[in-house]
């Protein structure tokens, strides 16, 4: 919905040009009438003296408010702080801390005890469904699990009920995969089959696991696991070890699990009582990965094509020491956590207005792990010195100024994948079949159109963003506060 703002620029100069004109006139009027009367008038000259003195009087006041309206003269591009109507302008660094403080910002009480409380029961889950040896002919779960995502990194926005968690699996005794690179989009995201050796014999053996988890491709005789089998096993499984758990955590909450559209195992929990002293819903997406090597782990390729059999590579522990690496050499007083959000921040208000497709692309090139890899390079290219908290309005106009940059060259190159070896720190082990493809690029399945449209759509969104902070969210209160709980308000 539009709203129509007075534009002072044109008010004021239009009330002067009013009040010009109706002196002129009245002076004009008035001399005439003295040139073609007798000398004879009802008013004194006293009165039409005196109202050319208001008239003069409110030309001049008028005048002057324009005048003292005019904004000053400011910079083009991410360093303008735009006035809002009738309203002194508010200063950035102001204006960014407010809204952080109110609608970014999440409880630690409540997350932590969100966290712990996923971490208890993913524990229990996983633990039911662990094989102590190899299975004969079917999967099984490891008995670990790999905490993912913004919640566990520390820069989630929005409200904390939404957990990602990998489960490694462990394949049956005696088979052996092979991973191999799969043709994709020139300098896209990596994509890798896990194939049978030709030569063995298992297949044959195990006639069970073979016609539910593997696909025959092609005349050549090869077998892939299919990561469709997959997911649907591990939904079962999931189940059964679900029901072996569920008594003693359903007199706190109620738990179901889901396989939605996406094809994601979903894990939700509804707070019966006051359990963990936060009444939240929260949500588990547990991901079924399978072990490749130095850490790295293969999961499902999300938006795959039916029968292609591709998984795509996560570097989950990579990126926590990553994180850890980077942590040890900032300032305590460290800005970087703040501007990642911020920025997180900054797309979702500039997206909120988007139509159903144009909002999809938004979010689509700005999602969370492009935003937090232009993040992760700022990072490792910037003095640690820079980051400190008196600089958040810089550094967030440079991690804007990056994306923008990236977005017009049409490129934003993975963080481990991007060909930048004198980028990351040496420890970083990486697989040997990752290191050898080529260079990543996250937007390469972007058009130029749409990449063009982000870039406008992000530089408006900086520039208009006391607008947007005013009209986008006014009934929202700060997240993780409104939660019930009497910890809360001691923070």
């Amino acid at each position: 919905m539009s709203v129509y703002t007075l534009n002072l620029r044109v008010f004021w100069p239009l009330v002067t040009f009013i009040l010009s004109t109706l002196l002129l006139l009245h002076h004009f009027i008035l001399r005439g009438s003295e040139e073609k009367g007798d000398g004879c008038s009802d008013q004194g000259p006293g009165a039409i003296l005196l109202l050319k003195y208001v008239l003069a009087f409110a030309l001049c006041y008028f005048f002057i408010r324009y005048c003292t309206s005019q904004p000053g003269s400011a910079k083009r591009g991410f360093h303008r702080v735009p006035e809002t109507a009738g309203k002194p302008a508010v200063p950035k660094k102001e204006l960014l801390e407010d809204h952080f403080e109110k609608h970014v910002r999440l409880s630690p009480h409540v997350l932590g005890h969100s966290k712990a409380h996923v971490a208890k029961l993913v524990s229990e889950l996983v633990r039911v469904g662990r094989a102590d040896v190899p299975p004969e002919s079917s999967l099984a779960f490891r008995g670990d699990s790999v905490q993912i995502g913004s919640s566990y990194e520390e820069h989630k926005v929005g409200s904390p009920d939404c957990f990602d968690i990998l489960v490694p699996l462990r394949l049956p005794r005696g088979l052996k995969l092979e991973p191999c690179s799969y043709t994709t989009i020139q300098g896209g995201m990596p994509l890798v089959t896990l194939d049978i050796p030709r030569k063995t014999e298992w297949t044959r053996r195990h006639k069970a696991f073979t016609d539910t988890f593997l696909h025959l491709q092609g005349t050549a005789g090869v077998y892939r696991l299919s990561p469709d089998s997959v997911l649907r096993w591990f939904y079962s499984a999931s189940q059964r070890c679900l029901s072996a758990v569920r008594y003693p955590f359903e007199q706190r909450c109620s738990l179901s699990l889901s396989l939605n559209e996406g094809q994601r195992v979903q894990l939700h929990l509804t707070p019966r009582s006051d359990y963990v002293c936060c009444h939240i819903s929260m949500g588990v997406r547990l991901i079924p990965a399978m072990p490749l090597g130095d850490s790295a782990f293969l999961v499902a390729a999300p938006g795959a094509q039916k029968g292609e059999d591709v998984w795509t590579v996560y570097f989950p522990r990579q990126e926590h020491r990553l994180l850890d690496f980077l942590k040890g050499k900032l300032p305590a007083n460290s800005c970087h956590l703040k501007c990642l959000q911020l920025l997180k921040e900054v797309r979702d208000l500039g997206g909120q207005t988007l139509a159903q497709q144009a909002g999809a692309e938004w979010r689509g090139v700005l999602s969370s792990y492009a935003l937090k890899t232009a993040w992760l390079r700022l990072l490792l290219r910037t003095p640690p010195e820079a980051w400190e908290e008196r600089h958040l309005v810089e550094r967030l106009e440079d991690l804007l100024r990056c994306l923008r940059d990236s977005l017009q060259a049409r490129v934003l190159h993975h963080l481990l994948l991007g060909g930048d070896t004198g980028l990351l720190p040496e420890s970083m082990a990486l697989p040997k079949l990752v290191k050898e493809t080529v260079p990543s690029n996250l937007w390469a399945e972007f058009s130029t159109a749409s990449l063009d449209l982000v870039s406008a759509r992000l530089a408006y969104s900086w520039t208009h963003l006391h607008r947007l902070i005013r009209l986008g969210r006014p009934q929202r209160t700060s997240l993780g506060r409104g939660v019930h709980c009497k910890h809360i308000d001691a923070e």
